[in-house]
């Protein structure tokens, strides 16, 4: 019997310090789901009538482009990631391509994701230079969409692109709760 309250206190208090350590990019799970569910909910017309509309908007951190050194920095540009996907769904043309009532809840899980990493938010001199990796990544969606003059396919290619962002982001997120983790 007092095996099984050792080992029921073990699993509290590491659950306990796993939980401290942050969810994924300060937004709870429930919340990343609807989030997700949202974006497919979104979707307008098949990806696959868009495939000729596809373009690498080189995400600064996919396909192993990360460095170390931003590796380590965590997760301190989620709340910039999470501002520019904000500012690209919260448009006039984002609203003309969208379902209103669906783009008002997306970007109100958005927003109180948001408040919540920068509740938890800590300076760190390197996210001034992720900030502009960011801008820029936001910059090349932006142009793209403008180009494509708003189009069904531009917003979808958009929208997936956006789905694959915030996965990455998780993964990250992820990762760096494993590394804190390794290191208590």
């Amino acid at each position: 019997m007092a095996h099984i309250q050792l080992l029921l206190a073990g699993v509290i208090l590491s659950s306990t310090a796993a939980g401290t350590l942050g969810q994924f990019s300060g937004i709870h799970r429930l919340e990343n789901r609807e989030i997700f569910m949202l974006l497919r909910q979104m979707k307008r017309i098949s990806s696959q009538a868009c495939l000729k509309d596809r373009t690498d908007f080189q995400f600064p951190w996919k396909g192993g482009k990360t460095t170390r050194t931003q590796t380590s920095q965590g997760t301190c540009f989620h709340p910039l990631m999470l501002q520019q996907i904000i500012n690209l769904f919260n448009t006039e043309n984002s609203r003309a391509a969208w379902n209103d009532t669906l783009l008002d809840q997306l970007l109100s899980r958005l927003h109180h994701g948001l408040e919540r990493l920068e509740q938890m938010e800590d300076d760190n001199l390197a996210c001034a230079y992720l900030g502009s990796v960011v801008r820029k990544y936001f910059q090349r969606i932006h142009r793209y969409l403008k180009k494509k003059e708003y189009s069904s396919c531009a917003w979808e290619v958009v929208r997936v692109e956006t789905q694959v962002c915030l996965s990455l982001m998780q993964q990250s997120s992820t990762k760096s709760q494993e590394r804190k983790k390794a290191h208590l």
